[in-house]
């Protein structure tokens, strides 16, 4: 690989620049820089970090070097610095209120009504480093640079090696701020859309769908013209979410791995009358400490009662139960054994279990030996 040092102005940066919301395309240089190459992040700098960038200017501190790769046709893309480089170019295109001594909030300069401002910003020397290689080379450098400031996260990393039509497609409809895939499902997602977290879960679910990783899933696409079947997966996922359980309970329902449970549950008809009047009595149950779980619980025909976290009994009803039976086990003392056991060798246990209405109280519970209560729960 080939490395150049390089020093440009702001207003060369500056010179063409256009940044397209509809397409996601940002350009600087002349139109030659291209700043949001697909395998780079969204837009992540907050307000107070673009104010930074150009406080830093205002005052002639240095900004940390850039990192480029050039093109065999003259052009360039952005490898490090696209969140620098769009704030820069965002004040001196849109202008934003920037104090002048940041121990003053009062004193406040802007793009358009200082010429002299905007002038020096300009004239403000930038330190870019140039590189030229192969891809596979380019790509490389670009992860070993972005591992300090803001880190990319995994998805963001395979954006950078699976990068293409399809990924730009994708990006667009699940990464962006008020995104479609925002707007149609922010209710059951987690995460924010510009880090990637939308399109990594979206990509897990059908991934798992189909058998394969989410590497194996972008690899198979990487050079289809578009996303659509991802889109509609997407959008079937929340459709059945919204129609099987039409009650929203945000904290309960919100970053639930909604996909996995529509691969699986897909198939399967529900009521969604009967299903909500279960799942509010779930909610009402004291004993259902993990109230998360009762919709894959209910999916599941009652049958994964693990996911519920039944609230077992304290240590002090342990030893309340035990002192009770003066530590005899009642299932060894039907056949005909009443040695007391001591209460390391004993373990609580529900006489009506809660899956047949019994409760995690005193009245319901008992001591039995190591051996019949694992003989218990198996049937």
């Amino acid at each position: 690989m080939e490395i150049e040092l390089k020093e440009i102005t702001v207003r060369d940066l500056f010179d063409g620049f256009d940044d397209d919301e509809d397409s996601g395309r940002v350009v600087a240089y002349g139109g030659r820089l291209n700043v949001r190459p697909a395998y780079q992040r969204e837009f992540v700098y907050d307000d107070k970090k673009k104010i930074a960038v150009i406080n830093s200017i205002l005052h002639n501190y240095p900004l940390n070097v850039m990192y480029w790769s050039e093109n065999e046709d003259g052009t360039y893309e952005m490898l490090d610095g696209q969140q620098r480089t769009i704030s820069i170019c965002d004040w001196l295109d849109n202008g934003f209120s920037v104090a002048a001594d940041p121990n003053v909030p009062t004193t406040r300069y802007y793009a358009h009504t200082s010429n002299e401002i905007t002038r020096k910003v300009l004239d403000y020397k930038l330190m870019i480093y140039i590189c030229k290689g192969t891809d596979t080379e380019k790509l490389d450098w670009f992860k070993i640079i972005n591992i300090a400031g803001e880190k990319l996260t995994e998805q963001e990393l395979r954006n950078a090696v699976y990068s293409g039509e399809w990924l730009s497609d994708a990006k667009k409809y699940f990464s962006k701020n008020q995104c479609i895939a925002y707007k149609i499902g922010e209710r059951y997602m987690a995460g924010s859309p510009i880090r990637q977290d939308y399109l990594q879960t979206v990509l897990h679910w059908i991934s798992c769908k189909e058998g394969k990783s989410i590497e194996e899933y972008m690899a198979e696409h990487q050079h289809d013209t578009h996303a659509t079947p991802l889109k509609q997966y997407y959008k079937a996922v929340i459709d059945w979410v919204e129609l099987t359980f039409p009650k929203y309970r945000g904290k309960l329902m919100k970053g639930l791995n909604w996909g996995i449970l529509f691969n699986e549950f897909n198939g399967e008809v529900y009521d969604p009358t009967e299903l909500e009047k279960s799942i509010s009595l779930l909610l009402q149950d004291d004993d259902v400490t993990n109230q998360k779980g009762v919709y894959e619980y209910m999916l599941s025909g009652r049958s994964r009662e693990r996911l519920l976290s039944i609230r077992t009994f304290t240590d002090n009803e342990k030893r309340i139960l035990f002192e009770r039976q003066k530590g005899i086990c009642p299932m060894c003392a039907a056949e005909g054994f009443c040695e007391p056991w001591n209460y390391q060798n004993m373990q609580a246990d529900h006489i009506i279990p809660w899956s047949k209405g019994g409760h995690t109280t005193l009245d319901n519970g008992q001591m039995l030996c190591r051996m019949h209560n694992l003989k218990k729960s198996d049937f």
